[in-house]
């Protein structure tokens, strides 16, 4: 008994110190973008609003198309091909104006963003047809692999919107499969 106790103690300890060795430092960082100053591809039908491309951190393409008072927002070298470059809200909505990039480092000492969390603007018509303003954290996961929306945070409802987008982020975006999983949603969201 003795010897099978200290034989789960080692593989316990050899677990926990892979565990550590592997593990590795989440950090954000912030970048701002406006699209009127990014270059500007003009849409072609009246409810197509065209499309901007912006630089966001290291240089990661940010591609933001419009039409139908309605966003969409994408990343990286093919986002207009992603599948975030075609989702959107359901309520009319406009992008915010920073970006946050969730990054980790390897043991390199590299940074690597994963995951971008971008506060979306809403508006919908209540059953009284009175305008509702909202706000929704849409958390992206990055490549590798495809670029699609992973969760949205109502973040009128969630007093900890921000922390919440940070954990979906940091705990979906690297397995989450954009085409079988279906997006976290914190409450209720436009």
């Amino acid at each position: 008994m003795r010897t099978v106790l200290i034989g789960i103690m080692g593989i316990a300890a050899v677990l926990v110190a892979g565990t550590a060795a592997s593990a590795q430092l989440i950090e954000s960082a912030y970048t701002t973008f406006e699209t009127s100053k990014c270059p500007h591809v003009r849409g072609r039908a009246p409810e197509d609003y065209g499309h901007w491309t912006c630089k966001g951190y290291g240089g990661i393409a940010v591609w933001v198309a419009g039409g139908d008072q309605r966003v969409y927002v994408s990343f990286g070298p093919r986002a207009k091909s992603e599948p975030a470059a075609t989702q959107t809200l359901s309520a009319f909505n406009s992008e915010g104006g920073t970006i946050e990039w969730r990054i980790e480092r390897g043991r390199d000492g590299n940074a690597r963003p994963f995951a971008t969390i971008l506060r979306w603007n809403t508006s919908s018509l209540d059953e009284n047809a009175n305008q509702v303003r909202g706000q929704v954290l849409v958390v992206t996961r990055l490549a590798p692999g495809p670029v699609c929306h992973i969760g949205y945070i109502d973040a009128r409802a969630n007093p900890n919107a921000n922390e919440l987008a940070r954990e979906i982020a940091d705990m979906h975006a690297r397995s989450f499969r954009c085409a079988t999983d279906k997006p976290i949603r914190r409450v209720q969201v436009g």
